[in-house]
């Protein structure tokens, strides 16, 4: 059998698969009336090839309506009681995150959150979107459900998009949900070098060959795709955890051994940030690598990964390797997702 027709073949059963799919399938449909239903548009979330599959729970599958309805909310101040927003406190200019700090912390970023299951600098909430943004509305806002309900334009939009004529924080998380699961980074230079579409300077591909092997030993937990492992981790930032914010994971656990272990930061658009750790005691790139090459603490909950022989006394990386790491770290600027206009406000 010729390799064409092998191909051909499977081509002709992977269409065939396509349409008895589809046909399974049952959108939803409301009605709004007496006289009228609506049926909401199936959307295909869309990320670069090199990513790994994102898991979608079956009772809020992606719909374009459902979507649009999120990032209406996102935008919008009715959501809290004194005048924020989800992006108050995330800009789309920042890698939807600010230059500030928030309450003594920097604002972890808003991207590729479909692929995490742990939230916040301490792991303080966990599972998928849909209960982290029920938390955001119910706890972190306290959002008024009885104004959210006295809005007209609402009332009509979770009509047409959950089929609900009472506005709960579950429908509100779950459209929040939905458009958070789209805000994905995946046009960074680095990702077009991935994509065979651009080349890197000798400087970046340099440093990311520290960053990917066991000389710079980022990727064991910036892991190649979304660039966080979903972890927590001891880096050895303090020798000693004065303020109870120090302690990271273990105000969560209360087991010993998470002290001072924190959740591993996205690094999509890092080189943004104007603070970096989880109380931005560091404010460039070059201060966080010369703390991974000379500054780390010796504690007793450091991370193994850490004191991997031949890392007693750092990375032990010369000027121009830590110039090359911070090189590569800005090929993860991506452009594209900063000036996206489906993740702007609404016009």
């Amino acid at each position: 059998m010729s390799f064409r027709l092998i191909i051909l073949i499977q081509v002709t059963c992977l269409f065939a698969a396509y349409i008895i799919s589809s046909c399974k399938r049952k959108d939803p449909q409301y009605p709004v009336n007496n006289q009228e239903t609506v049926s909401l548009t199936p959307y295909k979330i869309k990320y670069p090839a090199h990513f790994p599959d994102m898991v979608i729970p079956d009772d809020n599958k992606p719909y374009k309506e459902r979507i649009d309805l999120g990032r209406m909310l996102y935008y919008d101040v009715n959501l809290s009681n004194d005048g924020r927003a989800c992006a108050t406190c995330h800009l789309q200019s920042y890698g939807f995150t600010v230059p500030g700090m928030v309450n003594q912390m920097p604002v972890l970023s808003h991207v590729n959150m479909g692929w995490y299951k742990n939230f916040m600098w301490d792991g303080s909430k966990t599972g998928g979107l849909e209960e982290v943004m029920q938390f955001e509305t119910r706890e972190f806002f306290a959002t008024d459900l009885a104004k959210i309900n006295n809005i007209a334009k609402y009332k009509t939009l979770f009509k047409n998009a959950f089929g609900v004529d009472n506005i709960t924080y579950k429908e509100i998380g779950y459209a929040l949900a939905q458009f958070a699961r789209t805000m994905i980074s995946g046009d960074s230079k680095y990702d077009r070098y991935m994509r065979g579409e651009q080349p890197l300077t000798p400087a970046e591909e340099s440093g990311m060959n520290l960053f990917f092997t066991e000389k710079g030993d980022c990727f064991h937990c910036h892991t190649v795709m979304t660039t966080t492992d979903n972890s927590f981790h001891n880096t050895g930032l303090d020798s000693l955890y004065v303020k109870e914010m120090d302690k990271g994971y273990y105000n969560v656990t209360k087991n010993l051994e998470d002290l001072g272990k924190f959740k591993t930061p996205n690094l999509r658009n890092v080189a943004l940030r104007e603070h970096y750790m989880h109380d931005g005691r560091f404010t460039t790139l070059e201060q966080v690598v010369n703390f991974y090459n000379s500054g780390v603490h010796k504690v007793v909950t450091l991370d193994p990964i850490m004191t991997k022989p031949g890392k007693e006394h750092g990375l032990r990386l010369t000027e121009e390797e830590k110039s090359q790491l911070v090189a590569f770290l800005k090929t993860l600027t991506d452009s594209t997702f900063l000036t996206n206009k489906e993740f702007s406000q609404p016009e």
